[in-house]
């Protein structure tokens, strides 16, 4: 995956929510949250926070929201290049998801006792998936061990909140930059050297249903060369 430029995921974050609000913002465990949208890099620095979503929004609708918003400034990635995001967005043009309905999440391949190896090109594709794409979870798992306040947000007004989320993943990345050993960063998995690439984002493609469908069919059969490419070569090289 030479092309991949970072991984995308929602996180839930606990807000402070008005008494008339807080029906929206119960999760699907009840609690309630607000749905943050985050882009991480492979070397765990954020770049992209979009806060303040209610914690009953699915993590595609997030995303639609953040790309067809142009105050928000979604950094698109370089044609050719695309993100990788998990089984609840789209794959389309730009995010490559996993193969549903197949083993994904990498404890799904750790059994007790031996490892559970990939059975066919789309496990293996979705357990290297998984693998890079585990690199936003870390993020999401530093960032709220280092500021308890993500857990249990003041009283503050929604305008706020979303600025606080902001600023600590600000700081999230400052850290990551200047202080190689700190402890919760050297508590994660050892961190990929990918950079991020400077480039001018693509616009949007927009168009008629037929044009959709096109780019939906690319993204598909671009999907599946990655996966067939990666399955031949662990064939020979396992």
């Amino acid at each position: 995956m030479y092309d991949c430029i970072g991984a995308i995921d929602g996180t839930h974050i606990a807000p402070h929510a008005p008494a008339t609000k807080r029906t929206a913002y119960r999760g699907r465990k009840v609690e309630i949250t607000q749905n943050v949208l985050a882009a991480g890099l492979f070397d765990m620095k954020f770049t992209f926070v979009y806060p303040g979503w209610e914690g009953s929004a699915t993590d595609s609708r997030v995303l639609f929201d953040a790309l067809t918003r142009p105050d928000v400034s979604f950094p698109l990635p370089p044609t050719g290049k695309y993100y990788l995001v998990d089984a609840g967005y789209t794959n389309m043009m730009g995010f490559l998801a996993p193969y549903r309905l197949e083993r994904y999440h990498l404890e799904q391949f750790r059994g007790r006792r031996h490892r559970r190896r990939p059975n066919g090109y789309k496990e293996l594709f979705n357990y290297r998936h998984s693998s890079l794409r585990n690199v936003i979870e870390q993020c999401f798992g530093v960032l709220k061990n280092r500021f308890p306040i993500l857990k249990s947000m003041l009283n503050y007004m929604q305008v706020r909140q979303g600025i606080i989320v902001k600023a600590c993943c600000a700081c999230h990345n400052w850290i990551r930059m200047h202080f190689a050993n700190d402890p919760w960063f050297n508590r994660c998995a050892r961190c990929g050297n990918a950079h991020a690439r400077q480039a001018t984002p693509p616009t949007p493609v927009v168009g008629n249903s037929n044009t959709k469908d096109e780019i939906m069919n690319e993204m598909i059969q671009f999907h599946d060369e990655i996966a067939t490419a990666m399955w031949n070569n662990h064939r020979v090289h396992p």
